[in-house]
């Protein structure tokens, strides 16, 4: 990713690390709970993270690794799948994909800002309209 995406992903997941992101699967979705810790991102099943807290063991794990930032203008992205049991790699890289674009997004980014801190305003249904996934 361009270094200066990254800067902006630093920026706002700072004060707004954490997130919902559903996940298509077959005629449905699954929800999955974010955390973000630059340079890390960490995944899991809301499900899971509801019943274990911070316990939860994390599906899915992303590195930014920020090395040629200042002279490549690049920021290397890695993901590990943790439970291939949970997640596909598929699954991983849309994942990785929708978080940076409600990360990176003006207009989704708002949807992240009131989870973070409106919550009683936050509406899951919100983020399904703006990935354009029908409401179960």
């Amino acid at each position: 990713m361009k270094a200066k995406l990254y800067r902006l992903l630093e920026q706002r997941s700072a004060t707004c690390p954490y997130f919902v992101i559903p996940l298509w699967r077959g005629s449905g979705y699954t929800t999955m709970f974010m955390q973000v810790q630059l340079p890390h991102m960490i995944f899991t099943g809301l499900e899971d993270y509801k019943a274990r807290g911070t316990q939860a063991s994390p599906y899915y794990t992303v590195t930014h690794f920020t090395e040629f930032a200042e002279t490549k203008d690049t920021v290397l992205v890695r993901g590990d799948v943790v439970f291939t049991s949970k997640l596909t790699d598929a699954e991983a890289k849309c994942l990785l994909e929708t978080a940076h674009s409600f990360y990176l997004n003006d207009v989704r980014y708002k949807l992240v800002e009131r989870f973070n801190k409106e919550t009683h305003d936050f509406e899951f249904k919100d983020v399904l309209q703006a990935l354009e996934m029908p409401s179960m």
